[in-house]
């Protein structure tokens, strides 16, 4: 198994920041354009065990696997959604995002993801995967998350 952890300071309000994880899949798709599809199929009360079939396109081609909620904290100042799936037979793969409110227009995000191969030849593979998407990811929620941000128009 491999994981990768990368964090970063946001100028932006937490709710700002959690709403692309946690809100609409208009707004999950500011961060993941990939994922064309986020359907409930079952949803607890708490969060955890909820399950959504998510579609996710690439390259014209469409894979549709379930995304089981681990974990979910949704308080003022800290938030924490873990999910996890299972992509083509050939990865379990979780994703963490952590956010803490550092003060009203800044919030600290934290993303850890793991890549479990399922398939040998797979692991060989993954010995040398280097933490480019995940960087590249972290700075593309900073990105939208401070736009968004300023594109609000301030309250009187």
């Amino acid at each position: 198994m491999k994981e990768w952890t990368k964090d970063t300071e946001i100028n932006a309000p937490i709710e700002e920041v959690w709403k692309l994880f946690d809100g609409s899949l208009e707004d999950m798709q500011k961060v993941m354009p990939n994922v064309i599809e986020n359907e409930p199929i079952k949803v607890t009360e708490n969060g955890v065990g909820s399950i959504y079939r998510q579609k996710y396109e690439e390259r014209n081609k469409v894979q549709s696997y379930d995304v089981e909620t681990l974990e979910y904290l949704n308080e003022p100042d800290k938030k924490r959604l873990k999910i996890g799936f299972s992509l083509a037979k050939m990865f379990d793969i979780t994703a963490t995002y952590e956010l803490e409110r550092i003060d009203e227009t800044k919030t600290y995000f934290r993303y850890t993801t793991t890549n479990n191969p399922l398939k040998w030849y797979i692991k060989l593979l993954l010995t040398f995967a280097s933490d480019k998407i995940v960087v590249g990811f972290v700075d593309k929620v900073k990105k939208v998350a401070e736009e968004e941000t300023q594109d609000k128009p301030e309250e009187a």
